[in-house]
């Protein structure tokens, strides 16, 4: 199964994931005027203007804070660390290049998508709000093919992110504290599952209660100890981000074989990687962004696109330069190529034992991935919930049976080989992005407007503030 996937898997990330996500990034850069360059400053404020770690319960929806933290803990999880050290092994220190390209341009992909969820959401009589991309999916495509698309990617989502993805973070978290402390996997699985399920019942306010604070605790957490290991092997950087740059476009020399295929591999890990990380265009973090109390959908828009930057540019930059400055520069064990007993689950475990030693870096990661990934199964959960509510038109049985499943796959993620349970992820990820895409597409020129619109209240703000001053 593990290399039948592969083959499939291979094919999506290196033509049809590669075209559609550099194609949508680029499409959206260009219909909103680089949204992500001209309103960054603009988000940034929205973001941390009002920071607050109790949004406290937001009648019938959560706050524009929690709704980012709810999404940075969906995207900052097993691929800000495990998924970035895959990226390095496979395609070479040059791919993580490719994933701060696709960053970049996923920044205006997300933009639009968290625009038209808060666009299309529904509000219910009990001030409830539902909304995401099978919304958007069926405004763009009013018809039996909207419906069947919306149904689509509502079983995608449920089996890529509330089933097989919980798998992966579960799958990441066990075998750390394996490494770390020798506790077995299923020890952690029936932990890890026991604290999702009590978190899951308290739905959205207590999931988005939880996240505010976690998510803040753990970015601070990982980036202080990714800075120690920085600063001891500072002279070390710069050869390490150096070889970010020259092995993007020369990969063969690191990774060997032809320099075309090379390339494809870089480029493709980055793709792929890529969207395991900040989730832009895949249609996962629209979920909660829908649900953001805000005055106009231009203002979670920039709130979002503040996601995917501290996701990648931070978060996952953190990790690949420890990596590199430790294992592939200075003598490192990689410097020289592969070596034996090296992977992607244990590549950071022993960059950061290079300077903390080997017991207290294995456990300093395997606690920062505890805390990343469990994260990570809540939000994905709550994505697939509401999912499971749109195809079950709100059956209570349903979520139930859908809490009880997802909790058991999550203790499940903790026995499973590590490729398979990767390779699994990867694949529903793939069908996701295929309706969530196309939608965003069909429904362009109202992302676009939404940048115009936004950008010039968001201009006439700053002169009204600056007159009363």
């Amino acid at each position: 199964m593990v290399q039948f996937l592969q083959t499939v898997n291979g094919y999506l990330a290196d033509y049809i994931l590669t075209i559609l996500l550099i194609g949508t990034g680029i499409y959206f850069s260009v219909r909103t005027r680089f949204v992500q360059i001209r309103c960054f400053g603009e988000g940034m404020k929205r973001v941390f203007g009002s920071f607050s770690l109790h949004g406290g319960k937001q009648h019938g929806g959560i706050s524009s804070f929690q709704a980012l933290t709810t999404a940075i803990a969906a995207q900052v999880g097993t691929g800000n660390i495990v998924g970035a050290c895959g990226a390095i092994l496979t395609g070479g220190p040059g791919a993580i290049f490719w994933m701060w390209i696709i960053a970049f341009l996923g920044m205006s992909t997300i933009y639009a998508e968290a625009v038209l969820a808060q666009k299309t959401r529904i509000v219910h009589a009990d001030g409830s709000i539902s909304g995401g991309p099978v919304y958007y999916i069926r405004k763009a495509f009013p018809n039996r093919f909207g419906r069947f698309f919306a149904g689509f990617f509502s079983v995608a989502i449920i089996l890529a992110l509330g089933f097989m993805g919980c798998m992966v973070q579960s799958n990441s978290i066990a075998e750390s504290c394996t490494n770390a402390f020798g506790i077995p996997g299923w020890v952690v699985g029936v932990i890890v599952s026991a604290a999702a399920a009590l978190i899951f019942i308290g739905g959205v306010h207590r999931i988005a209660s939880v996240t505010e604070k976690l998510v803040p605790l753990m970015a601070c957490l990982y980036i202080i100890g990714g800075l120690i290991i920085l600063a001891a092997r500072i002279r070390f950087l710069p050869a390490a981000v150096g070889m970010i740059f020259k092995y993007a476009f020369m990969p063969q020399a690191v990774i060997g074989g032809s320099f075309g295929a090379a390339l494809k591999s870089a480029v493709s890990q980055g793709a792929k990687r890529g969207l395991f990380s900040n989730e832009a265009g895949m249609g996962s973090t629209p979920h909660a962004h829908a649900i953001a109390k805000v005055k106009s959908p231009h203002d979670q828009g920039v709130a979002a696109m503040i996601g995917v930057f501290i996701d990648t540019f931070i978060v996952l930059n953190m990790t690949a330069l420890v990596v590199i400055s430790c294992l592939y520069t200075g003598g490192g064990p990689l410097a020289e190529g592969a070596a034996e007993g090296i992977a992607k689950t244990n590549m950071a475990q022993l960059s950061f034992s290079m300077v903390f030693g080997e017991g207290i870096g294995s456990a300093f990661v395997a606690v920062c991935l505890l805390f990343f990934a469990f994260s990570t199964i809540l939000s994905w959960n709550f994505f697939g919930r509401l999912n499971v509510r749109y195809l079950f038109k709100d059956n209570k049985t349903a979520s139930v049976m859908y809490a009880v499943t997802a909790a058991g796959f999550i203790f499940l993620g903790s026995l499973l080989s590590n490729d398979l349970v990767w390779e699994l992820t990867d694949f529903f990820n793939y069908l996701m992005v295929l309706p969530n895409v196309t939608a965003l597409i069909a429904l362009g020129s109202l992302a676009a407007s939404s940048a115009e619109e936004g950008e010039a209240a968001w201009k006439s703000q700053k002169e009204r503030t600056k007159g009363a001053d």
